[in-house]
């Protein structure tokens, strides 16, 4: 289990600081810092929830897009085993490498949203 919270269509990251006895944690997949912390989880829940309503409301107010915008480009690092066994797969299947690896990770994607 990853140490995330969701609202709004918003993640946020969560890490625990035994030393300051605090959660904190930072919205995640947006171009600006927006960070929060709390003593306790319905706090840190509370929190969260508030710092993505300011983000989404500043956001209207600057007239600019709140969520990073994704290109669909990123560059992933595999074995060169894999990535020959892939490539063939993708040759089978009659698509390009790039298709395949889009259905593939479509694929699984979905299939962890219904778990």
């Amino acid at each position: 289990m990853a140490n995330t919270i969701e609202y709004n269509g918003y993640i946020g990251s969560v890490e625990y600081s035994p030393e300051d006895k605090c959660f904190f944690g930072k919205l995640e997949m947006i171009d600006d810092l927006v960070t929060f912390e709390a003593t306790t989880a319905d706090e840190l829940e509370k929190n969260f929830h508030n710092v993505v309503d300011e983000y989404i409301q500043t956001c209207k107010e600057l007239g600019r897009e709140p969520q990073k915008v994704y290109k669909g480009v990123f560059n992933v690092r595999i074995d060169p085993e894999l990535h020959k066994k892939i490539y063939q797969e993708a040759l089978k299947a009659g698509v390009s490498l790039n298709a395949f690896v889009q259905q593939v990770l479509k694929k699984e994607v979905l299939q962890h949203k219904i778990s």
